[in-house]
């Protein structure tokens, strides 16, 4: 059977998200969260696609009283231990002949395990894709003890897989593996034809620097690039060898890529002494502390059918909002941009790319 990946601009039947309720990564009980989340499952329900929403006991209420009463918004309990379906929920993949639609559960450590893990129990994440599949009646193929959060990896649909080596060859990933053998485990389970490696990721992201963060794919050869003209930040040298490597390389198709460059907010997001009165961290679990950039980056958008979810982060970064929305809607002029408070996400480490993860059109059998 021939399995793809999808791109996330191609036609999806369905969104899943996670309502967040971890105090250490969403604080004052996640009640500003759970309201972001809230908003952007509307949104996407309200333009003719299913979401899935995963729900514990805990957390079931607050989605009731907060989403749309919507013949789109399908809740499913599953306890979880957060919130990034991105990286927990299955990854999908599509067969074009028969239009079957297969979920992937991958092996998930909390990104990086004993290595660098962000938290000390995950096994309810890792054991989310699996469930979710079981209950919502698509197939499921096991990556077997492969390590892959679905962040790490972008598709244009056309063989093509977008990647970081900060990521993927970290040691607390796939340690025992070589480049050239997560290369073939990545296009033998995605259909792939060739992997592009960026070198690094936005500074300070603490999955290890996750593509879906600093580069995405918005049509067949050609993405957007997280990017600033300002030497002495840090994301600058980690932008330029990102840019390098794209500008020497091409897609599976042989065709160059058309780099754009979508500046990041102009003023660093940091974590403030309000928000630090907000978190509860559990032992062994990353703690933050005041002053802290957080990841922030417009990349970490949601396609969605017509329409894209675009991060905004407000304040002093107002400008900086309004130039990442005119970028994108010029280069996405038959879609809707619709501007997202995502100040309450990237508090919990990413953004809505994060908080996301499509299911392409299809059939589950």
């Amino acid at each position: 059977m021939s399995l793809r990946m999808p791109a996330e601009f191609e036609p999806q039947q369905a969104a899943i998200l996670i309502f967040p309720e971890r105090p250490g990564s969403w604080g004052f009980h996640a009640v500003p969260a759970q309201a972001v989340f809230g908003q952007i499952i509307n949104f996407i329900s309200r333009h003719g696609e299913t979401v899935y929403v995963v729900v514990s006991e805990n957390t079931r209420s607050a989605a009731e009283r907060m989403l749309d009463r919507s013949e789109n918004i399908c809740l499913v309990e599953i306890p979880t231990d957060d919130a990034w379906a991105r990286d927990t929920a299955p990854t999908f993949v599509k067969n074009d002949e028969t239009g079957e639609v297969r979920g992937i559960s991958w092996r998930f450590n909390a990104w990086g395990g004993a290595y660098d893990g962000l938290y000390a129990h995950w096994e309810r994440d890792d054991a989310l894709a699996e469930e979710f599949c079981r209950r919502t009646g698509f197939p499921c193929v096991s990556a077997g003890d492969f390590v892959l959060e679905g962040g790490s990896i972008h598709s244009d649909g056309e063989g093509t897989i977008l990647t970081t080596e900060s990521c993927l060859l970290s040691p607390g990933r796939n340690p025992g593996m070589t480049k050239a053998q997560i290369e073939r485990k990545l296009c033998d389970m995605l259909g792939g034809e060739k992997v592009i490696w960026l070198p690094r990721g936005i500074y300070n992201d603490e999955t290890n620097e996750h593509v879906d963060n600093v580069c995405a794919f918005i049509r067949p050869a050609e993405v957007v690039l997280a990017w600033t003209d300002n030497r002495d930040d840090p994301q600058y040298e980690l932008s330029a060898a990102c840019l390098e490597a794209l500008e020497n390389t091409t897609d599976a198709k042989g065709r160059r890529i058309t780099v754009h460059k979508l500046p990041i907010p102009d003023i660093p997001v940091c974590v403030t002494e309000t928000d630090m009165e907000g978190y509860e961290f559990e032992e062994g679990e990353d703690t933050r502390e005041v002053g802290e950039r957080l990841a922030a980056s417009y990349v970490n958008f949601f396609f969605a059918n017509g329409i894209v979810l675009l991060p905004q982060f407000g304040g002093e970064n107002a400008a900086s909002d309004r130039r990442a929305l005119d970028i994108m809607k010029g280069l996405l002029p038959d879609r809707e941009i619709i501007p997202v408070g995502a100040l309450e996400i990237i508090k919990g480490g990413g953004n809505i790319h994060c908080i996301t993860q499509q299911i392409p059109a299809g059939r589950k059998t």
